[in-house]
Parts: structure tokens; C-alpha cells; sequence
């Protein structure tokens, strides 16, 4: 395959927003229509996080509900996409000689299957998860974007799921109309434009803004995955936004699509 296959961030935001049908739910099911079919899904999500790299190596990984305090039918979703030990071999490779752990054990997270499960709805698409080493610095996540660069050429999408603006202590769960906190607007702005004109050495010192940036990340997570998505991009590619919005007042929805 020669042609380079789109590489994607999400905003995968509050859970809950996958049981209805949403803007948020059917861009995403928009995006999967839109892009070639891939020979599988390398998933980087917010809500794996440690020390060191692993990978799911289980050929059928099990549907993680990693929230508590949810209604019943939440924890009844079940998203049974098969794994693939190919595509995780390739991570292994591709990021030596960093080591990379096969975990046999771990299935999709919240952030993973909350956003496959409207773009592939048929599950038939292979997933792999890897691992954030969070004891790393931003540039260090940006650049193993870059060495995992060549899966697209194979024809694996690479999903990177967070949030651009996530500040969860300042979400609100009971609003009844959509609104965003003035730094949290400006923030996810400024992200924009700093994507438009593709400054990924801004992108990548993402505190520099002060307190608008502080309020948006108050920890790392959600954002760094959006680092490997950047840093799969060839020079002269441009972002695309298939999905807008905040959420809660504090929890950018925004969509950032390269390719």
C-alpha cells in the first residue's frame, strides 16, 4: 500500500455521551465512512497511562468500563473487536529499542471503544492499544508519533483519544445548553490556529500559554495523545476539524484529522 492512511485525534469526553445519538457521536461515525478501510486500529488513549511502553497482545481483548457512577446500561456495552499480534509486533519494532511489553491481559478502555464503537459499529476492524509513558516530556510522545509514522503507509490507522481542553473538576454534568469557559474557548482556539499553521514546537510546549493552558491541562493525558497524531504527519499536511464543540463548559469535543 503507497498511499498514506489518515491518522486521527478524537475528544472522546464523558462517557455518557456514547449512548445517544449526538453532533459528537455522528461525526465520529461520519469519519469512519470517510476513511479507507483499514487493516486495523493502533489506539493511543488517555486512559492508559504508566511507565514504559506495552501493548495489547490478546487476540480477542475484553471491553474495559473503566468509570464508576454511571447508569446500568453503560457497563452492559460490549465492544468485541479482535486484536491483532501482527500490528502489535510492528509497535514493538517500530519503537526499539524502547522496550515494549506484550500484556496478554488488557482490553479497550473507555477512550478507545466509546469512540471505535460509532466509527467501525460492525467491530470487524482489528485494535491494538499502546501504552503512555506519562514520566516522559511532551516531545518525547511527539517523537514516537514520528517513529510509529510508517504504519500508515501499511494502512493502520492510528487514533490518538482524549481532550484538548479537559478539565473534569470544573465540568458541568447538569447543563442544560451548551457553554464553554472563556479559557477554555481560547485555549482550544489557539490550539487551532497553531495546527492550521502546523507549529508543532508550540503544540508540543503546550503550557507555554499560562493560566489559559493550566486551566485547560491541568494534568497531561488527555492531551498528549494528540502529540503522536502530529507527529505522524508528513511535512505539508494539514489538519482537518470533522468534530466540534465543548462540552460541559470544560471538555473540548474537537476532532483533529491529518490525511
Amino acid at each position: 500500500m503507497t498511499d498514506l492512511m489518515p491518522t486521527i485525534f478524537f475528544g472522546h469526553g464523558n462517557p455518557m455521551l456514547t449512548l445517544t445519538e449526538n453532533a459528537y457521536t455522528k461525526g465520529w461515525s461520519e469519519a469512519g465512512r470517510s476513511f479507507p478501510r483499514p487493516k486495523a486500529v493502533l489506539a493511543v488513549s488517555a486512559h492508559w497511562c504508566g511507565r514504559g511502553f506495552s501493548v495489547t497482545s490478546n487476540p480477542s481483548p475484553a471491553t474495559i468500563h473503566d468509570f464508576y457512577g454511571f447508569p446500568e446500561e453503560l457497563y452492559r456495552i460490549e465492544y468485541r473487536a479482535p486484536g491483532s499480534l501482527e500490528l502489535a509486533s510492528s509497535v514493538r519494532e517500530l519503537l526499539s529499542p524502547e522496550k515494549v511489553v506484550f500484556d496478554e491481559n488488557r482490553g479497550l478502555d473507555h477512550g478507545t471503544w466509546c469512540i471505535l464503537r460509532h466509527v467501525f459499529q460492525d467491530a470487524d476492524v482489528p485494535v491494538v492499544q499502546l501504552s503512555m509513558d506519562v514520566s516522559r516530556p511532551a516531545e518525547f510522545h511527539y517523537e514516537i508519533g514520528k517513529r510509529l509514522a510508517p504504519l500508515r503507509k501499511e494502512g493502520v490507522l492510528v487514533v490518538g483519544s482524549g481532550n484538548i481542553v479537559h478539565n473534569l473538576s470544573m465540568y458541568s454534568w447538569e447543563a442544560r445548553r451548551p457553554f464553554a469557559y472563556d479559557w477554555a474557548e481560547r485555549f482550544e482556539q489557539r490550539v487551532r490556529e497553531l495546527l492550521s499553521v502546523r507549529d508543532d514546537a508550540t503544540l508540543i510546549d503546550y503550557e507555554s500559554p499560562g493560566r489559559d493552558a493550566a486551566l485547560s491541562i491541568p494534568t497531561p493525558e488527555h492531551y498528549l495523545p494528540l502529540l503522536y497524531v502530529l507527529g505522524m504527519a508528513d511535512k505539508g499536511e494539514q489538519p482537518s476539524f470533522p468534530v466540534e464543540g465543548i462540552d460541559g463548559g470544560s471538555m473540548s469535543m474537537l476532532a483533529v484529522q491529518i490525511g
